[in-house]
């Protein structure tokens, strides 16, 4: 996700800028793309069955908001022939900007629970203040020292954490967030059985060769956990 850039804007631009998204979100359905890629990463085929919009007029808003630039459309990690579609900050000011109400407790799921859904649980109980757990599809036998590390960068204590794996039970009585498009892809039908479910496309850090990939990970969370709980 782009960083917020601290070089000085032209004003003129600016406004050109702001202008072409204003007139994208002119419409009620990209409103209501907008509002939905508020709290939750989706795909074409996710947005066409939850706003009940067919398929050739979603791809005309779509386009209309990558256009704009305030949205952007991902590979994902796990099924490489599918495609998210995710807010840009500069989207986030068109939306209603809601708090989303999410029953509780919160269970945050990735593949292996060593990264991503730890330091997701982590960061939640410490912004919002209610109860968040994890849980891996294929957990590991350790959390990542690479997490733990960035975890202590952040204020975030990982260190007595461990991986578990994840229940039938946690799906009925937990919101869950997958934090990986490998766990959300495998785990779509019993989601949308189970109620509400959330997905954040966030890449792997353990993939990423960066030095700066774990807190790269923290910021990302961070900033969904912002949009969602604002």
């Amino acid at each position: 996700m782009p960083r917020p850039t601290t070089e000085p804007e032209d004003p003129s631009e600016s406004r050109d800028r702001r202008a072409r998204r204003f007139a994208a979100a002119g419409d009620p359905l990209r409103l209501a793309i907008l509002d939905e890629l508020l709290a939750t990463d989706r795909s074409f085929g996710e947005l066409a069955s939850t706003l009940g919009i067919a398929g050739s007029l979603l791809a005309h808003h779509l386009d209309r908001l990558l256009d704009a630039d305030v949205i952007e459309r991902i590979t994902s990690s796990g099924d490489r022939r599918r495609r998210y579609f995710r807010l840009l900050p500069a989207g986030v000011a068109l939306t209603a900007a809601r708090s989303a109400e999410l029953p509780g407790p919160m269970l945050f799921i990735c593949t292996h629970n060593s990264a991503r859904s730890q330091l997701a649980a982590a960061l939640w109980e410490r912004r919002v203040g209610s109860r968040a757990s994890s849980a891996g599809t294929e957990p590991a036998e350790a959390v990542h020292p690479a997490a733990i590390a960035a975890g202590e960068r952040f204020g975030l204590d990982l260190s007595a954490a461990m991986p578990q794996p994840l229940s039938a039970r946690d799906l009925r009585v937990c919101c869950t967030v997958t934090v990986c498009d490998r766990a959300h892809e495998s785990l779509q039908r019993e989601v949308a059985v189970a109620g509400v479910g959330l997905h954040w496309s966030i890449p792997d850090p353990v993939d990423d060769p960066r030095d700066d990939a774990f807190d790269r990970t923290v910021e990302l969370i961070e900033w969904r956990i912002e949009r969602v709980a604002a």
